[in-house]
């Protein structure tokens, strides 16, 4: 019988104390593990939704609160700036682009997002069915607004104001769903995409202005920038809740959020910084879950080193027969040590098995999330070697004290 097998045999004849090892083993792993795989999926996840957004601009107010509703769609907007506004800064030299955005209103707890046609080409968004909006309150509907609603082309949504499902609505100006998005993996998937005009639509001011018979007041007029057509009335007096603007150059970077700071009206927002911000915030809270996950996985060394202990007490006069019998001690110190690596091995793949079937689980239950309990980063390799090295530790101590083992004297006590 081979040293493994002889191991594997040992660890499974003390089942009771084998198993509590394992366990505490696979739980610290298990922690550490999870914490991982969460925060380097939100990060990628982070980056593929602000993917070519360099700055938002939006109503004075706290710079996260703008990316979190402007891109993540998981807040609410700080309020809205005049198109007329947007449109002026849209003219410096800094800015490539600029698409915006007009929000605040839902359908059945998913959000509905007045833009333009850059905002799809933004996350490479094509038609699983259907054709772009073109006209006015015409609506492309989300990969997994369309599956979890049942929504088919020609239906009618009815808007409600405010983003709780429930509120006010209105049912007199419905959109018509004529086009449906493939999956993209992104926050689009969730979203209600409908012409910036459509919004304006549902919200019509219908009061009568002085102007109303002033014909340079219904021209239209292309704003090339924010890619719609206005008319002068539209421009002086409609609003819009942010831009996703994109960089000229890396100078923009520097300058173009002083600048816009600096007006009275409007809010830079850099999404690189808020986003770096918020993992501070949080990463207080996953230091102390990793510093638990070490501190389980410590006790458990100490668990697999008692266990040794143990078993060495236990067997000194069946480790001495093999001695007599031909074992060397250095075949003896190789048993002992490879018990606890067999140990610290089983704890950690049902440590990964945990924290694999956890993650998968909870993306699952997302269903803004396309991936599974499959999906696995680069660091998991190092925990994994990290394991290792602590099971080996914790065995080299055992395995030495049956290398220097006195035969002659333990066979003489028997």
């Amino acid at each position: 019988m081979n040293l493994f097998s002889l191991s594997i045999k040992n660890v499974f004849a003390k089942p009771l104390s084998s198993l509590l090892s394992v366990l505490l083993f696979g739980f610290g792993v298990a922690i550490i593990v999870s914490i991982l795989l969460t925060s380097t999926f939100l990060k990628n996840e982070i980056s593929k939704n602000a993917q070519g957004i360099d700055l938002v601009v939006g109503a004075k107010g706290s710079p996260l609160q703008i990316i979190l509703a402007s891109i993540f769609h998981i807040d609410f907007p700080t309020g809205n700036i005049s198109l007329e506004d947007a449109n002026n800064l849209t003219r410096n030299r800094l800015i490539k682009s600029a698409i915006p955005l007009s929000l605040g209103d839902s359908y059945q707890g998913y959000r509905i997002v007045g833009t333009s046609s850059a905002y799809a080409d933004l996350y490479g968004a094509e038609l699983a069915t259907g054709e772009w909006f073109e006209d006015e309150m015409t609506a492309i509907v989300g990969a997994a607004v369309a599956k979890n609603l049942g929504i088919i082309l020609g239906d009618k949504l009815e808007s409600a104001h405010g983003l709780a499902e429930g509120a006010g609505g209105h049912e007199e100006h419905p959109f018509k769903v004529v086009g449906i998005a493939k999956p993209t993996g992104s926050v689009l998937d969730q979203l209600i995409l409908v012409s910036i005009q459509s919004v304006w639509g549902v919200h019509a001011n219908h009061e009568a202005h002085d102007y109303e018979e002033d014909s340079d007041m219904h021209e239209v007029i292309e704003l090339e920038r924010l890619g719609i057509e206005v008319t002068r009335e539209q421009l002086a007096n409609e609003d819009i809740t942010s831009l996703l603007i994109k960089y000229r150059s890396p100078m923009a970077a520097v300058q173009l959020p002083r600048i816009v700071n600096g007006t009275s009206n409007l809010q830079a927002a850099s999404p690189p910084y808020e986003t770096a911000r918020l993992f501070n915030i949080i990463g207080v809270g996953v230091d102390v879950v990793n510093v638990l996950g070490l501190v389980i996985i410590i006790l458990s060394a100490t668990s697999v080193f008692i266990a040794l202990i143990n078993s060495l007490k236990e067997r000194k006069y069946e480790l001495a027969i093999m001695r007599s019998m031909g074992a060397s001690q250095v075949k003896i110190f190789l048993l002992i040590l490879t018990e606890g690596i067999v140990l610290t091995i089983i704890g950690s793949l049902c440590g990964f098995g945990l924290a694999h079937l956890g993650f998968g689980i909870l993306v699952n239950n997302m269903e803004q999330i396309q991936t599974s309990g499959l999906f696995f980063v680069a660091d998991e390799y190092y925990v994994m070697l990290g394991s290792l090295a602590v099971g080996i530790f914790a065995s080299i101590i055992p395995a030495f004290l049956a290398y220097k083992s006195d035969i002659s004297e333990t066979l003489s006590k028997a």
